[in-house]
This record gives C-alpha cells, sequence and structure tokens, in this order.
C-alpha cells in the first residue's frame, strides 16, 4: 500500500470530505488522527479507521487555538511516533451579502478556514521539517479563485488558503516538504443533500460536467498529492470542479 505506516492527521476529518478523506488514506494503509469539534462523529469515524486495522485517534480540537493545535499535534507524536502527512479540511461558511454581513460572520469563517490552516501548518511542518518529509493538502475552494455572491469571507479565506499554500511550498521546498492544495467546485455533501431538487438541478447546468462532485471525487485528489505519485509537484492547486472555473 502506498501509505502504508504513515501518519496522517485530517482537520475537520469527523464528517462529510473530511471524513471521506480519512478513510482513504486508511484504506491506503496511514494510521490517522482526526480534528474536529464535534465529539460523537469524531468516535464514530475512529471507530471506522480502526476497523480498517489502523491506529486511529479521535482529538477535540478547535483549530483556531494555537494551544490546542500544538498540544494535539504533540499527543499524536506521542502516540503515533511520526506525522508524514497534514490535510487542512476544517471549514465552514456563514453567508450574506457584503452590505449585510456582520463583522463576527466574517471573523469567525477568516478564523476556522484561513487562521486554522496556517495554525495547523505551522505546527506539523516543523515536525515534517524535522524529519525532511512531509506532504500538506489544504483544501481551497473554487469560490477562491472565482468568487460567489453571498460568500466574500469564504472566498477572502479560501483564496487566502491559496496564496498561503503557495508561500508556504517555497518555503519548505528544500526540506522536501511538498504543500498543496485542492479547489473543489460543488460537492455532495449533507448541506447539498438539502436543497431542493430545482435548487441542486440549476447548479448541475453551471457545470460543463452537468452533476454535482461526489466526496470521494476530493478524497482522490488529496490521496494524489500526500502520495509518491505527486513528489515533484508543490505550491499547486489542483481544481476539482466538473470544469465550472476553467
Amino acid at each position: 500500500m502506498p501509505l502504508e505506516g504513515q501518519v496522517a492527521i485530517v482537520t475537520g476529518g469527523a464528517r462529510g470530505i473530511g471524513r471521506e478523506i480519512a478513510l482513504l488514506l486508511a484504506k491506503h494503509g496511514a494510521h490517522v488522527a482526526l480534528f474536529d469539534v464535534n465529539e460523537q462523529a469524531l468516535a464514530q469515524t475512529a471507530q471506522e479507521l480502526a476497523g480498517m486495522g489502523r491506529q486511529a485517534m479521535g482529538l477535540v480540537v478547535d483549530v483556531t487555538n494555537a494551544g490546542m493545535v500544538d498540544e494535539a499535534v504533540s499527543k499524536v507524536l506521542d502516540k503515533l511516533g511520526r506525522i508524514d502527512i497534514l490535510v487542512n479540511n476544517a471549514g465552514v461558511t456563514q453567508d450574506g451579502l457584503l452590505v449585510r454581513m456582520e463583522e463576527a460572520q466574517w471573523d469567525r469563517v477568516l478564523d476556522i478556514n484561513l487562521k486554522g490552516t496556517y495554525l495547523c501548518t505551522r505546527a506539523v511542518s516543523k515536525v515534517m521539517l524535522k524529519a525532511r518529509r512531509g506532504r500538506i493538502v489544504s483544501i481551497a475552494s473554487i469560490v477562491g479563485l472565482i468568487g460567489n455572491p453571498g460568500q466574500a469571507n469564504y472566498a477572502a479565506s479560501k483564496a487566502g488558503i491559496i496564496g498561503f499554500t503557495k508561500a508556504v511550498a517555497k518555503e519548505l521546498a528544500s526540506r522536501r516538504v511538498t504543500c498543496n492544495a485542492v479547489a473543489p467546485g460543488f460537492i455532495k455533501t449533507e448541506m447539498t443533500d438539502r436543497l431542493p431538487e430545482e435548487v441542486k438541478q440549476r447548479l448541475s447546468e453551471l457545470i460543463p460536467m452537468a452533476a454535482l462532485g461526489e466526496p470521494s471525487d476530493v478524497a482522490e485528489a488529496v490521496l494524489f498529492l500526500v502520495s509518491d505519485a505527486s513528489r515533484y509537484i508543490t505550491g499547486h492547486v489542483l481544481v476539482v470542479d466538473g470544469g465550472m472555473a476553467m
């Protein structure tokens, strides 16, 4: 297996796309530590991972809290002995037109999506630099590339992740630590499942491939970027959107 014996951290890994990523990495041999704020979902997903024969940790972590992040990274090292992969997936939306957007809405989205990515990457990159090897993948969005009305805060956070990825890639490359991003388009999640069928149909019509993506499409892109198949790729943004942003 391509990731046999490696250790991955997946933030926001208890549910949705993060859970799909964690399960796929485990399927390919990785032991996985999940960072999330949903204790019940953490326990369930960690149990699934353990059932696959992998070591699994479910840690309650607020990624906006530097102390919690640093402590959680130390716990992973203490228990699993190494960290080879970091997937920054934790993220939220809190939509609203700019003229009506409260400062608290702006701050919450930027804190979790962008500051959380910075804090987790800062903590893990110290480990990877010492090991002279590592793979960092952050989940951005096509909204960070093309914008979307009502999502100024989300667009800014995801565009920030893209710029952050490129800068960090240049800082870490000489130590054989790669840093890339995946930018999904519209993906089937619990949120999109709740949309009326006519809304989902309109979304599909905006996509050249005429369908929403699956969480597995994003997970497979992440798997590629953390595997040796991508060893000479860094600072790249892999768009997974059915052609929407082209």
